[in-house]
């Protein structure tokens, strides 16, 4: 936001020197970005007017100016400036001025005398322009001071605004806080209504529901579009970082910049029917008035007459119903769009306009018909016309309803860590433009429409923080003993996590959390997809279902650079859309590898890194918290059919699904133009962080029982499934069960192989007898024959 400093000091008095404003604006959150002073040594500099000119008998770019200066004898000015003509009127640095670094002297410029300079904005310090001689409206005094005429010297501010802030995108808005913080009030401000002269009117409708619930408009008839704008206005307006245009264009701009409310003025002569505000139609088109043509569709609104649309809402007008010099009957319009109908609409056309950005942030709804009032004072002042009545159209049950908000005066002590006189705090509310009921433990706060972001208490304490002084709040450290939080031992801590993965030889990656959507396509994951209304770029519209898209594309990248050998993990959130709430958050932990199981040397041959890799590091990761993991035919679409499965952990209840774990498909593989196979495993990561409470149990002092069997099975039993018969046979003295050879070629029936298995048996309370072993061995072959159709191999 930029704004002249005589410009707000006339909406607040205030005997605070330039220093002492920019500093208070900063200390009070409205932060200067920058100040530049204007005008600042323009003694010597007067307005004056070009008589004659005459071609320069020695150069053929220069020329011979006689000038009025108001001393009644014309001065000789060679001049070099294209737009140099006669009854032109511009500055003139007399002798002995100083402009910039160069002092005016007697001069003879290639034989003729010079006695002064005719100046350009950029030579005066006012503005960058250099093109010519700064032109000044005709009727300016000549001989008068160029600083008195111009209101200088001045400042101009530009402030960071946080995005909270909208009601200071106008001097008005900054001018509450400026009182505040100087103990002042802001100026009454004239926004009297304009009586009607005429019966001049347009029907207005409004057909976009909530998006815009006020609409405000007014017809003014015989204006004279050709009248400058005045001096006073468009040094406003160039000092605020606009380029004045033509009057009724600068006045909507200037009202826009005092108040805060974007306005704009339409040829009503070129408008046909009753206006309208409604959505875009699919394919509809519209000329802007920077003379782009775009495409537009449901998710825009438009203003519109009877058969098409006369300017995009809340962002630029239209270009065939733009005012021009020709106008004479004007519609002016003022409208309440509310922010979630306008938010992104402008990036999607490539635009960024002032109004856009205001009603992006949020704009006073109360402000329509305010502006309307001072826009046709303006007109009707400056270019004459006849105003007609004022049309508004309201829907007021979509209008925000300002609520109190208590202010506790405990609270906001405890909160400040110091206590504020109750009338300090009722003072800097009331300069604020809040109004307040004394209640008995504090205040009842009625905050201005305009102020959006003051809806709860804290909202309230920060602002009486700001403005009070944060040098004012006395810096005392917390007192009282700090409790410790022990450490859960139901969950693995997460940095556990981290380091056994970096024991492993992984290195952990982070990645952005929300990923382009063709991405998720090609991993067929944009089920519940959450789209980012607002997003940093095309490439990041939606939020990540799940992390190995991301992680993947980062052993891309690397695989590409000539790393050959990568390992990769991340912890973190990946989300899903929930009907009728706040999208849903998942914790989830990831890991890629591809390339060589260990670093290259020269003991051990080299070999790549596969599926049986991955598990071990996985189920190495599932002994932190105890988790017990089974393993079957992976079902994910990204997974290699014979090479991935699903990953479960065992429950009392049974089994849940946590994960994937396997080769990517080689189709997947393709497509994302890996050069290497890749491994990869994604597993919520808190049913892996969560564990038992350990307990102590009694180690059996007889010794265990060792019998191995070797099995022939049909090739599709899985071992998961022989694993679980064969503990449900042997019983509660089956201690542990290894696999200790898979077999299958010569001496084996084709679609059939060979398990060997040993059995650890154990009693806690005797030594186990021959009897014992053989029944076990017993019950485990038979419940292997008749649910797996094992044979004992021979």
């Amino acid at each position: 936001m930029k704004f002249p400093e005589n410009w707000l000091r006339q909406h607040v008095r205030t005997d605070a020197t330039r220093e002492q404003l920019s500093a208070t604006l900063t200390a009070i959150g409205l932060e200067v970005e920058e100040m530049e002073v204007i005008g600042e040594k323009l003694d010597g500099v007067v307005v004056a007017r070009i008589v004659e000119c005459a071609k320069h008998p020695e150069a053929d770019k220069l020329q011979v100016c006689k000038v009025d200066i108001g001393t009644g004898a014309l001065q000789q000015i060679v001049c070099g400036a294209p737009n140099a003509r006669p009854n032109l009127v511009a500055p003139l640095a007399t002798i002995g001025t100083q402009v910039g670094t160069l002092t005016i002297r007697v001069a003879k410029l290639r034989g003729v005398d010079s006695n002064g300079m005719l100046c350009s904005a950029k030579e005066l310090g006012l503005d960058a322009d250099a093109s010519g001689l700064l032109e000044l409206p005709h009727d300016a005094p000549v001989g008068a001071p160029l600083a008195e005429y111009l209101g200088l010297p001045d400042a101009r501010f530009e402030l960071k605004l946080t995005p909270n802030r909208a009601d200071c995108f106008s001097v008005r808005g900054i001018a509450y806080d400026v009182a505040a913080a100087f103990g002042s009030e802001v100026v009454p401000f004239d926004a009297t209504p304009m009586p009607a002269l005429n019966d001049a009117a347009m029907a207005i409708n409004l057909d976009a529901g909530a998006d815009v619930p006020r609409f405000v408009g007014r017809v003014i008839e015989g204006v004279d579009a050709n009248v400058h704008t005045p001096i006073w206005m468009a040094e406003r307006l160039r000092r605020s970082g606009i380029r004045p245009i033509s009057l009724l264009v600068d006045v909507t701009q200037y009202v826009m910049l005092e108040i805060g409310q974007p306005m704009h003025a339409f040829d009503r002569d070129l408008l046909k029917g009753p206006i309208s505000v409604r959505r875009a139609r699919a394919n509809e088109s519209l000329k802007l008035l920077d003379g782009r043509d775009v495409a537009l569709d449901d998710q825009f609104l438009v203003v519109a007459d009877n058969d098409r649309a006369v300017a995009l809402g809340g962002i630029m007008g239209g270009f065939d119903t733009r005012v021009t010099d020709t106008t004479r009957n004007v519609f002016l319009e003022a409208a309440h769009w509310v922010p979630s109908a306008i938010i992104g609409r402008g990036r999607r056309l490539g635009l960024h306009t002032d109004a856009g950005h205001r009603f992006e942030r949020g704009v006073d709804p109360d402000l329509p018909r305010q502006a309307i009032e001072i826009a046709t004072r303006l007109i009707v002042e400056i270019a004459g016309g006849a105003p007609g009545p004022v049309t508004e159209a309201v829907l007021p049950e979509h209008l925000p309803q300002p609520q109190y908000v208590p202010l506790r005066r405990a609270r906001l002590a405890r909160v400040l860590g110091t206590t504020v006189s109750d009338t300090e705090v009722q003072r800097i509310l009331h300069a604020l433009g809040l109004a307040v009921v004394p209640t008995h433990d504090g205040w009842n706060v009625l905050p201005p429409t305009r102020r959006f972001d003051i809806a709860i208490e804290e909202d309230l304490i920060e602002e009486i923080a700001r403005v009070f002084g944060y040098d004012n709040i006395p810096a005392t450290l917390p007192g009282g003993g700090t409790r410790l939080a022990a450490p859960t031992e139901t969950k693995v801590e997460e940095g556990t996590v981290r380091r056994h993965l970096a024991t492993r030889d992984y290195l952990e990656a982070v990645n952005y959390a929300f990923v382009d959507e063709s991405l998720l396509a090609t991993w067929h994951a944009t089920d519940n997809a959450v789209p980012l209304a607002n997003p940093l770029s095309a490439e990041l519209g939606v939020m990540r279902t799940q992390l190995l898209p991301g992680l993947v594309a980062a052993l891309a990248r690397n695989a590409a650079r000539q790393q050959t050998r990568v390992r990769l993990f991340e912890l973190g959130r990946v989300f899903h859309s929930n009907t009728g709430g706040a999208p849903l958050e998942t914790n989830r932990i990831a890991a890629v590898a591809c390339g060589a199981v260990t670093t290259e040397q020269w003991s051990e041959k080299t070999r790549n890194v596969d599926f049986h890799d991955l598990k071990g590091d996985l189920e190495s990761l599932a002994l932190l918290s105890g988790a017990q993991l089974t393993f079957k035919p992976g079902t994910a679409a990204h997974g290699h059919p014979g090479r991935s499965a699903d990953v479960y952990r065992q429950t009392e209840e049974g089994e849940d699904r946590i994960g994937w774990i396997g080769q990517l498909h080689p189709r997947l593989a393709k497509t994302l133009d890996l050069p290497v196979e890749v491994v990869a495993f994604e597993l919520d990561l808190d049913p892996m962080l969560a564990r038992n409470i350990p307990r102590a149990a009694v180690l059996s002092k007889y010794p265990s029982v060792r019998r191995d069997l070797a099995f022939v099975v049909p090739e599709t039993v899985r071992w998961a499934d022989v694993q679980a018969t064969v503990k449900a046979a042997a019983g509660v003295i089956l201690r542990d069960l290894l696999l200790f050879d898979r077999y299958s070629g010569a001496g084996v029936e084709s679609g059939f192989k060979s398990l060997a298995m040993g059995l650890i048996l154990q009693d806690e309370s005797r030594t186990l007898t021959d009897r014992d072993v053989e029944h076990v061995v017993t019950e485990v072959v038979s419940a292997l024959q008749a649910q797996h159709h094992a044979a004992i191999r021979s």
